[in-house]
């Protein structure tokens, strides 16, 4: 079983759920991503989630948008984000997803990625705009590496494609649960516990929800629904308002220790 695995049965068997905390790479600097990354697991986030800066990040609001564009201006790349993750590597045992897009990945040439992110201790990863039916020419350099291809599923997946999604789906499955991109709507629990019903009856992964999630009482309102419950652009926007401050980290990993309170 990946770190992953493992990471899901432990919180289970205690009856507990899986905070998961996206920032973006680069922003404001990958030295102080790595630092933010160290302490976001220290104050207990479960599994972190790693962007890769792009150039159009399509599935992105407004706040990860303008994060990448920091992170783009520093001279951030797909080579240097492998590397970070290789340096929190060796200090901490919390399993990570790469979040991305496919033509850096596809320019790093997928077999010679799949080979470094192995190497680099990486669990997972994420291809927004990768399909299902177009991941095989990625997973199949990936998938013999271990490597957990996480897969997301919409309000408007219909049972059909659950279906066909979950019967490759490795890792996690990771539920939008608002229409549009990152951090931009607040989910309704009604909809995403209607949702979760139709998933569950396809997979018996654990089901992370994200998207619009950004405070600690929301995250404790959509948890007993799911597995798990991700966090993103809450994060990055703090980093970014504390950027310039002595005491960014420690900000950013209290704001964690609440929400995983809260859950």
């Amino acid at each position: 079983m990946s770190r992953i695995g493992d990471k899901f049965a432990a919180l289970k068997a205690k009856g507990e759920k899986a905070l998961i905390a996206y920032i973006t790479a680069g922003d404001p600097t990958l030295e102080k991503t790595g630092e933010i990354c160290l302490a976001l697991a220290a104050a207990g986030v479960d599994i972190l989630e790693i962007g890769v800066p792009f150039s159009d990040p399509t599935a992105d609001g407004p706040v990860i948008q303008a994060a990448a564009r920091r992170a783009l201006q520093e001279g951030v790349t797909l080579d240097k984000v492998l590397d970070l993750i290789e340096r929190i590597r060796t200090k901490s045992p919390v399993p990570i997803v790469l979040f991305g897009y496919y033509n850096p990945i596809f320019s790093y040439v997928p077999a010679i990625f799949a080979r470094r992110a192995k190497e680099v201790g990486l669990d997972g990863l994420l291809v927004v705009d990768l399909p299902p039916e177009e991941a095989s020419e990625l997973r199949k350099f990936t998938d013999p590496r271990g490597l957990d291809f996480i897969t997301l599923i919409a309000p408007t997946t219909d049972d059909a494609r659950i279906g066909a999604i979950a019967s490759r789906a490795t890792g996690f499955l990771y539920y939008i649960s608002v229409m549009g991109i990152t951090g931009t709507k607040k989910p309704e629990v009604s909809s995403v516990k209607g949702d979760m019903a139709r998933i569950r009856r396809f997979s018996t992964l654990p089901v992370a929800v994200g998207f619009g999630i950004s405070t600690p009482a929301q995250a404790a309102e959509l948890a007993p629904l799911a597995d798990a419950v991700v966090v993103g652009s809450a994060f990055v926007q703090m980093i970014e308002e504390n950027s310039g401050r002595d005491d960014l980290v420690s900000r950013v990993a209290d704001f964690a220790r609440e929400i995983k309170q809260a859950i």
